[in-house]
């Protein structure tokens, strides 16, 4: 969850007060779709993709650490992902298969955000935050390819989505946002 979400929920308010039953159901079931596509494609591409792995993030991984234990820790959050992916099914997917799941969610995402400024209603709600965290997150992290990130390119709301997010509450006046 983003700041503004810790924030309203630790001075006793949720984002999703003004939701009414329904809304807050279909809420849910988008911020099931996008922990279940966005974080296990992430999870993937930096831990599964052999490219992203030996040369971002086991360095980037392990770089807090001293020798061995920076090649130790790494190698053991590569090998508990890559079993989680077993166990969820995605550990014989190919790269082109994770990426048109990443486009199908971005598609559902881009339907229900249409025009608005949000998911729901004028107000940020817990979905706002979470896919905003995503999409940042895909669009920010250096990768050995961007076909991650292009995917997510090619739906210009959630790409304004995030601009208005990270403009607004997090105070930059130009995007960190790479379109190129």
């Amino acid at each position: 969850m983003s700041i503004f979400g810790i924030y309203f929920i630790t001075k006793g308010h949720s984002l999703s007060d003004g939701l009414d039953e329904v809304q807050k159901a279909e809420m849910k079931a988008y911020m099931e779709l996008v922990n279940n596509m966005l974080l296990t494609a992430e999870l993937y591409l930096q831990w599964c993709d052999d490219a992203t792995v030996g040369e971002i993030t086991h360095a980037r991984y392990g770089s807090p650490y001293p020798w061995p234990l920076n090649h130790i820790l790494a190698y053991q959050k590569q090998w508990e992902v890559k079993r989680k992916m077993k166990a969820i099914g995605w550990g014989n997917k190919t790269l082109d298969q994770v990426l048109e799941d990443v486009d199908q969610c971005c598609q559902a995402l881009s339907q229900r955000l249409g025009t608005q400024p949000y998911f729901f209603n004028k107000q940020p709600t817990e979905l706002d935050a979470l896919v905003f965290g995503h999409l940042y997150t895909i669009l920010t992290t250096q990768m050995t390819n961007d076909e991650l990130s292009e995917k997510v390119k090619n739906y210009s709301n959630l790409l304004a989505f995030c601009r208005r997010i990270e403009q607004h509450y997090f105070g930059k006046g130009s995007s960190s946002i790479r379109l190129s």
